[in-house]
């Protein structure tokens, strides 16, 4: 069962330039995720779930350490 890296593919979307940009990688991501089998596929889903609550659970720490350190 292969790794994915999709940390990659959220770095290059965060940093790219333009929204034609952001969609040419998502495009890219999907026709990668097209070209898996049914049994890589279902891998894919599972550790993009995992990455993306992970990075959802980051933002938020960020975001409650941001918010906690301003007085109004």
């Amino acid at each position: 069962m292969p790794e994915f890296n999709f940390k990659q593919y959220h770095i290059r979307s965060m940093n790219a330039g333009s929204a034609e940009e952001r969609a040419a990688i998502n495009q890219e991501l999907k026709d990668f995720y097209a070209s898996l089998s049914e049994e890589d596929q279902k891998s894919f889903n599972e550790q993009l779930q995992t990455f993306l609550v992970k990075e959802m659970g980051r933002l938020r720490s960020d975001y409650e350490a941001i918010k906690g350190g301003i007085k109004e």
